[in-house]
């Protein structure tokens, strides 16, 4: 493989110097097409693997139309060849290479080429009919590492059409992967930004108008991510985020039970129990437009993320945890919770040991949503 890369490079240099004295298709093949070809184990002057000005006498081509070069492998041939000189463009050329191709079922390749970039085509789309978008391109005067990998499966001891095929998926759903994943982290859609939320485990229902809110967030954590991973890359160094990463990684340092201080407001503090508190609740109420806030005084679970139109409030007292609602506890209704073995304190505050005792009051909690969601209730008298 060293000798072949060897041999690429020196090739490469070779079209650099020479390529723009090739302005005749002719010289472009022996000057530059040609030595490639020998390069691959093609040799040109072996009428057993190269053949030039191969007639196409297939049904309904022009008279007289013929491939610059077919190469053969166990005197079948395997690929054809459609050359142009040094300094031409190769777009409009392709109609040409398909007529050859599609009329032989042999052959798994085509490619064209000026003797500086190569444009190599199958039949992925559709069996015997060439593509219309080459499956791979390679500028011999710019070689990239990968270049030589898949050179190598062109040359005459490794020529297998299958392999090719393959080459020729991986190359593009590479192409469309890369595209996706840039235009993904670029735009950051709905879609991803729910995705990055729940694998960092949000504690909030990821509606609408939370989404929307944290798509920024998302935007500014991807260029810090995509930041890092070219440091790394380039200089092999973690920075400081990566090392935070690792360490939280090895020693298992998350705690899903933690505090989350409110960044603009220390006092501000969420606790697990809130948060389970409003897991449990959306369970019984299954409505995307149920968000919470937190404050100094409560924890509230709010419809539509309106202050006044809050569910539940919350108060994570350590000794008699307790909550809120905003309609009336009737005699009806005190009879329910009493009877779920909860306890009314003063204030008609429902006191809650656990969170999920929340759910032996289901239905309290479903009337005090209805209540909070007809519009009926918040008109000014």
């Amino acid at each position: 493989m060293n000798n072949f890369k060897d041999k690429l490079n020196n090739h490469s240099e070779h079209v650099k110097k020479v390529g723009n004295h090739c302005t005749t298709e002719e010289t472009t093949k022996q000057a530059l097409i040609l030595p490639l070809l020998d390069i691959l184990g093609f040799t040109p002057y072996n009428p057993t693997k190269v053949k030039a000005e191969f007639k196409a006498d297939f049904p309904g081509e022009k008279a007289n139309e013929r491939v610059d070069y077919v190469l053969f492998c166990q005197d079948l041939p395997v690929m054809f060849i459609e050359a142009k000189s040094w300094s031409e463009d190769l777009t409009n050329h392709c109609p040409q290479l398909s007529r050859y191709f599609n009329a032989t079922p042999e052959v798994a390749v085509a490619a064209i080429t000026n003797g500086r970039e190569w444009r190599f085509f199958t039949d992925l789309e559709q069996k015997n009919i060439m593509d219309a978008n080459p499956f791979l391109k390679i500028n011999i005067e710019e070689l990239q590492d990968n270049d030589y990998e898949q050179l190598y499966q062109f040359r005459y001891d490794q020529f297998k059409p299958e392999t090719l095929r393959n080459l020729a998926e991986e190359s593009i759903y590479f192409s469309l992967f890369t595209k996706t994943i840039a235009s993904t982290l670029r735009d950051a859609p709905l879609d991803f930004v729910k995705y990055v939320a729940n694998k960092s485990n949000i504690s909030r229902q990821l509606n609408q108008k939370f989404l929307d809110s944290i798509t920024p967030i998302v935007k500014k954590a991807i260029e810090k991510a995509v930041s890092n991973m070219v440091v790394v890359g380039l200089t092999g160094k973690k920075e400081p985020l990566d090392d935070l990463i690792s360490d939280i990684e090895e020693n298992k340092a998350i705690d899903e039970k933690s505090d989350i201080i409110d960044p603009d407001n220390k006092k501000i503090i969420t606790t697990y129990s809130e948060r389970v508190l409003f897991k449990y609740i959306s369970s019984i109420i299954h409505d995307n437009e149920v968000t919470y806030k937190d404050t100094e005084s409560y924890f509230g679970i709010l419809y539509q993320n309106k202050s006044n139109r809050w569910i539940v409030r919350y108060n994570d007292n350590k000794q008699r945890p307790s909550i809120q609602l905003p309609i009336e506890l009737t005699e009806k209704i005190k009879s329910e919770i009493k009877r779920a073995g909860l306890e009314i304190g003063a204030g008609d505050q429902i006191i809650i040991d656990k969170p999920e005792n929340v759910l032996r009051i289901a239905g309290v909690i479903i009337d005090a949503y209805e209540y909070t969601k007809n519009d009926e209730n918040f008109k000014r008298k």
